[in-house]
């Protein structure tokens, strides 16, 4: 349960999702300056103070596969809080905002609390809060209107490249019709690490554009782990609570 968490922080809406229909998309065929490609992609609308998500999960690595429940509260911005349950019992939380992340796993009876520091260099990626709530939401992980980068055409994809970090491998993939991401992809070779977060579909809610999947593949020295989100129903703009404490008895682990 605590990988499960720590990947989808890392690398992890008015409406029921069935009553939405999926977004038609368009294969790209010519290539169009990346300054273009950006701006489509930033203008989709994510209009939601709001979001919260129920959704299935499949954790799969060299040892383990489960399925679970995942619910997903997102307050733009500030805060996110994943609940892990299985058969109907809590067996993982994690409450992240800008500053901190915490987390705790009912087997095992251990608990985290850390900033983005700590975390990172544990995981061997940057990471921080707005990379973990773009990913969820379907956003590029990175600011794209920092840097620059290179766009061109792969798997009728409009891939957009970033030119500025020798050390890291940045590309994400745009469909051509409404500049949605489809995959976002982070490499860093000489660690032998790879980040891949793909997006198989999206659904157009009045509030937002939302993916209807988020499927995680993170490969690290030749071990795989895999995490497949499915989002059942999404609501927005609830007076949602976030609470989070953690159990008597637990022990804090520290991560060097």
């Amino acid at each position: 349960m605590k990988k499960f968490l720590i990947i989808t922080l890392g690398i992890l809406m008015f409406s029921c999702g069935s009553k939405k229909s999926v977004i038609a998309e368009g294969t790209a065929s010519e290539t169009v300056a990346s300054a273009e490609v950006i701006k489509n992609h930033y203008n989709l609308k994510r209009n939601f103070k709001t979001a919260y998500i129920k959704s299935s999960a499949r954790f799969k690595d060299d040892k383990l596969a489960q399925n679970v429940s995942a619910e997903i509260r997102i307050q733009k911005d500030e805060q996110i809080l994943v609940s892990v349950r299985f058969l109907g019992i809590t067996m993982a939380k994690a409450h992240i905002t800008p500053k901190f992340v915490k987390y705790y796993e009912k087997i095992g009876g251990r608990f985290f609390e850390g900033d983005y520091s700590t975390l990172s260099k544990w995981l061997g990626t940057d990471l921080d809060f707005q990379k973990v709530q773009n990913m969820l939401i379907g956003e590029a992980m990175d600011d794209l209107t920092k840097g620059k980068y290179k766009t061109t055409v792969e798997e009728q994809l409009y891939k957009v490249e970033a030119t500025f970090d020798k050390n890291t491998a940045k590309s994400f993939f745009f469909e051509a019709a409404n500049y949605l991401i489809k995959k976002q992809e982070i490499t860093q070779a000489k660690e032998d690490r790879m980040l891949l977060v793909s997006y198989p579909n999206h659904k157009d809610y009045p509030q937002a554009v939302m993916p209807t999947e988020v499927k995680i593949e993170a490969n690290q020295k030749g071990k795989k782990t895999t995490i497949d989100i499915e989002y059942n129903t999404i609501s927005f703009d609830e007076n949602l609570n976030f609470p989070y404490s953690v159990p008597d008895g637990y022990e804090r682990i520290y991560i060097d």
